[in-house]
């Protein structure tokens, strides 16, 4: 965990409230979160000691969807919804390794992210930061930088990794997935993860799933460890690639894998689909 505080934060920045994306910062080992985001953190790790591994695992599932969506599946496009803050292994980087030229649009509405992506993009022209909030999809759709690179004519890869668990049932998250995913060209995909509560399967998994969304909703006043079924809402109408919805790291696992979850392996789960 990063012990100093960033170098002068934008001036929108509260770095005296936690922040969701500097916070998965934190559990990835970053340096760009403050004092109130480690502090979240660590009440965290009370409840979850392997957070940080699942956070990994999380991020190599996003790499293996990629690389699965640019090399197989043809994708030339993604749009990042929830992108937190860059970290190695970047959507953009993933994809153009396989396929040159892929466009890539990441969206966020934490300004400290668009203050970090743009200046890791500052010579890139297939790829762009918009500060945006996911709970207005119409305004992301119709934003005029997401335009100039993302052809909603054409397949796009629409990742939403760690985002849709922070907003709230009364926020319709599963109708905010259709509208975006109604306005996408047949051949796009769609790929989510998500905290999980696999209830009375596994009690435990569900008591510390309980314990982390009381500490999230407390400490962020978001956090959603939902239920397969509600998860499994997200996808209506596409055709899951196998293995369907499974822990991140059960998701196609590659030889390169490091993270080894514990009991956290069972509430951080993810697939992806097709929009046949």
């Amino acid at each position: 965990m990063a012990e100093s505080e960033p170098e002068r934060p934008p001036r929108k920045v509260d770095t005296t409230r936690p922040s969701v994306s500097r916070v998965y910062d934190v559990m990835l080992g970053g340096k760009d979160n403050y004092a109130s985001d480690r502090e979240l953190a660590r009440l965290a790790l009370d409840v979850a000691p392997d957070a940080p591994e699942a956070a990994r695992a999380n991020r190599e599932f996003l790499k293996r969807v990629v690389r699965c969506l640019a090399a197989e599946a043809g994708i030339r496009q993604f749009l990042d919804l929830g992108s937190g803050l860059p970290a190695q292994g970047n959507v953009h980087e993933i994809a153009q390794a396989c396929a040159p030229g892929t466009r890539v649009v990441y969206v966020d509405h934490d300004p400290i992210v668009l203050v970090h992506g743009r200046a890791l993009l500052a010579v890139d022209d297939t790829t762009t930061v918009v500060e945006a909030d996911l709970r207005e999809p119409e305004e992301i759709l119709g934003h005029p930088e997401v335009g100039k690179l993302i052809d909603f004519g054409e397949p796009v890869g629409l990742l939403m990794f760690a985002i849709l668990h922070h907003l709230p049932d009364a926020a319709n998250p599963a109708g905010i997935v259709s509208r975006i995913v109604s306005r996408l060209a047949p051949g796009s995909h769609l790929a989510v993860s998500h905290f999980c509560n696999p209830g009375q399967a596994r009690p435990e998994v569900s008591r510390q799933a309980y314990t982390a969304e009381r500490l999230f909703h407390e400490r962020l006043g978001s956090g959603r460890w939902r239920t397969r079924e509600e998860i499994l809402a997200f996808f209506d109408g596409l055709d899951l690639l196998e293995p369907g919805l499974v822990p991140v790291p059960e998701w196609r696992p590659g030889p390169g894998d490091q993270a080894e979850p514990g009991i956290t392996y069972h509430t951080f789960v993810g697939a992806v689909a097709r929009k046949p």
